[in-house]
């Protein structure tokens, strides 16, 4: 079973943590279901960048991206070339580093937490 690694968020995860993930499900609803509180304000649908995630080891072993998401992540704060919508990155049976970025647009605009 693989296991992602989340780096510290300072609101979300502020002492980072190591889950186990199921493959084949996405890294967003593996957060969600070990209570990493990442925003989704799509209910991962694929339709906004809350849930941008940045893959810091392990890239190359997720599914490829759609073209839907790599419009959607050119509007993310803070993209790097490694980053993802953790909805629609599907764990494989390699273990993942991933960072969550300080702010998404949500947190921004309605600046909640």
């Amino acid at each position: 079973m693989p296991q992602i690694i989340v780096l510290p968020h300072v609101e979300l995860c502020p002492d980072g943590a190591a889950i186990e993930a199921n493959t084949g499900e996405s890294i967003c609803q593996t957060l969600l279901d070990n209570e990493i509180d990442i925003d989704h304000a799509c209910d991962q649908a694929c339709a906004c960048t809350t849930c941008h995630v940045i893959i810091r080891e392990g890239f190359k072993t997720l599914n490829p991206s759609e073209e839907k998401e790599d419009d959607l992540l050119d509007k993310a704060w803070g993209l790097e070339p490694q980053s993802r919508l953790s909805c629609q990155a599907i764990v494989g049976t390699t273990d993942l580093v991933i960072e969550i970025p300080k702010y998404s647009i949500n947190m921004a605009k309605e600046g909640h937490r």
